[in-house]
């Protein structure tokens, strides 16, 4: 039987042609892909020069370079399905990962040597949605009694900025967001999405009524709660191994304007973690407050971090240095109270009431006031000044774990007052907040701890180019801490490198999640840069 595949030869004579009639940019030599895939009509929207492949290569955390062989900028999402049908009904199939903002941190959105596709490109000619919906790609509708609140449709591809820009402009917005809004939906949607107002609302992912997705067959399928259910629920917090989210129908509810932000600051972390726990018990209606985290402050941490920086005066600034100076630890708890013209005359006294009792460091509560999209978009600041600085594309050897309450105090003993504190190297943002596990789906693909309430802990790290191999040792140490006292940790955004780690990772969700991999990605081509099904044992 004769090869499916041309011969060296006969590959480089198709790019040539195809170069002469110019419907290739620039060939890459190494290309390994089938040439007929440049036969395709949609050869002139795949790139293999130099820039794309090497944009392609790289991500947030610039740590991981793992090169593609071709990089795909879809007009549609047709484009999409032909290119996954193609390598489907290959004899021999190659990978394929979905970018949006490349905001992994360890080459989660690559695929060494197939094709990336770089989802933000279908910003620039969007067709249709599946099933007739509007051509725009972010729709809001008004009120569905199918689902008792208004939503809106967002192409996977859309920037959460831009998805609350369109629906402010109704007087709506999501209830549930990550603290950076320049991430994809597609992008947070296969992970989780979590911030401060996950304990009230659950994750992004559990505020999705319905999904566009196409398949590591090539099928464009629409799913929800009672349609195509097995892939709706494992595509949520799936990774991206089951398929690409075109299309997310997300839960609105009315905008607030304004926003009541305060912090305040403990050298206890007992009552710390209690003063969190308490106000996340309060989470209906508007007793309680919308937003609620921690974070840490220490000797090489300023007060002002990158997350918002410009939260404190220049004179609490000094106040509180010289407060870290005595204690070497401090403990911030952050909460935000929406309010709007209806309720601004109660705002305060509301606070005042969930106040009341809580420990702090008399003396050192601070607020500000201000709109509602400055608050939700507050990282966007520090991010240009770190740009401005070019201190943005660096090393981030990010740690984000999951870890139930009941080991927080065997946490902090020994992670905050023994590992960082010894290694005294730790000098971007730590997080540390609780949720509620009951307002997460089980049936999502989403793995947690076994409790009632967890903690999450980011250590958001970021090093010049050649520093940054010491913070993801420390990274490792927590790690090796958390397994021999018996913590049972699960990572968010988890990077593992055996099938074992994995299996451990998904737990008693490993079986079903195999089983979903095998239905809707059989042949194993999505999201590679994940590793899951590619660890060696």
């Amino acid at each position: 039987m004769a090869n499916t595949f041309p011969s060296s030869s006969c590959f480089i004579l198709v790019h040539v042609m195809l170069l002469i009639i110019g419907k290739v940019n620039t060939w890459n030599y190494n290309n390994s892909l089938p040439s007929e895939l440049f036969l395709l009509d949609i050869v002139n929207r795949v790139h293999v020069d130099f820039n794309s492949i090497k944009q392609a290569s790289l991500d947030y955390g610039n740590i991981v370079q793992l090169t593609p062989s071709a990089v795909l900028y879809p007009s549609s999402q047709n484009d999409i399905v032909s290119l996954i049908k193609f390598s489907y009904n290959s004899p021999l199939p190659f990978k394929i990962a979905a970018k949006g903002h490349g905001h992994s941190v360890r080459g989660q959105a690559m695929a060494l040597n197939g094709v990336v596709i770089e989802m933000t490109s279908l910003n620039n000619n969007r067709d249709n949605y599946h099933g007739n919906h509007d051509a725009n790609q972010i729709v809001v509708h008004n009120y569905s009694s199918l689902y008792g609140s208004s939503f809106v449709d967002a192409g996977g591809e859309q920037l959460w900025i831009d998805v609350l820009q369109e629906t402010l402009r109704y007087g709506l917005a999501p209830v549930s967001w990550t603290d950076y809004l320049y991430l994809t939906v597609g992008g947070t949607l296969s992970n989780a999405g979590i911030s401060g107002q996950t304990f009230r609302h659950g994750p992004q992912i559990s505020n999705v009524y319905e999904m566009d997705v196409i398949t590591g067959k090539g099928e464009l399928v629409t799913c929800s709660e009672k349609f195509n259910s097995e892939l709706f629920y494992a595509i949520l917090g799936g990774l991206g191994q089951f398929g690409i989210i075109t299309r997310a129908r997300i839960r609105l509810e009315p905008a607030p304007t304004r926003v009541k932000w305060v912090r305040m600051l403990y050298n206890d972390f007992p009552a710390f973690t209690r003063d969190q726990e308490h106000l996340i018990s309060i989470n209906e209606g508007r007793q309680g407050v919308d937003y609620v985290e921690g974070s840490l402050i220490l000797p090489r941490s300023p007060a002002n971090n990158w997350r918002s920086s410009s939260f404190f005066s220049a004179t609490n600034v000094a106040k509180i240095t010289n407060l870290v100076a005595e204690n070497e630890i401090l403990y911030t708890l952050e909460v935000a109270k929406y309010y709007d013209d209806h309720t601004s005359n109660i705002v305060d006294e509301e606070l005042e009431l969930l106040f009341k009792g809580l420990n702090f460091i008399p003396g050192f509560i601070f607020t500000n006031d201000v709109s509602y999209v400055d608050f939700l978009n507050r990282v966007q600041k520090g991010e240009l000044d770190l740009r401005a600085k070019g201190l943005w594309d660096v090393p981030h050897p990010w740690l984000n774990i999951f870890l139930p309450k009941s080991h927080i105090m065997d946490f902090n003993s020994g992670v905050f007052l023994d590992i960082v504190l010894k290694n005294n190297i730790t000098s971007g943002l730590v997080l540390v907040y609780p949720m509620n596990r009951d307002k997460w789906d089980e049936r999502t693909s989403a793995v947690l701890p076994d409790e009632d309430v967890f903690y999450t802990v980011g250590f958001l790290h970021a090093s010049g180019f050649d520093g940054w191999k010491p913070l993801d040792e420390q990274n490792e140490e927590i790690l090796r801490f958390c397994d021999e006292a018996g913590i049972e940790v699960k990572q968010y955004f988890p990077h593992y490198t055996t099938k074992e780690a994995w299996e451990s990772h998904f737990g008693s969700k490993w079986k079903t999640f195999k089983e979903m991999k095998k239905k809707f990605d059989p042949k194993n081509i999505l999201s590679p840069g994940q590793g899951i099904f590619t660890a060696p044992s």
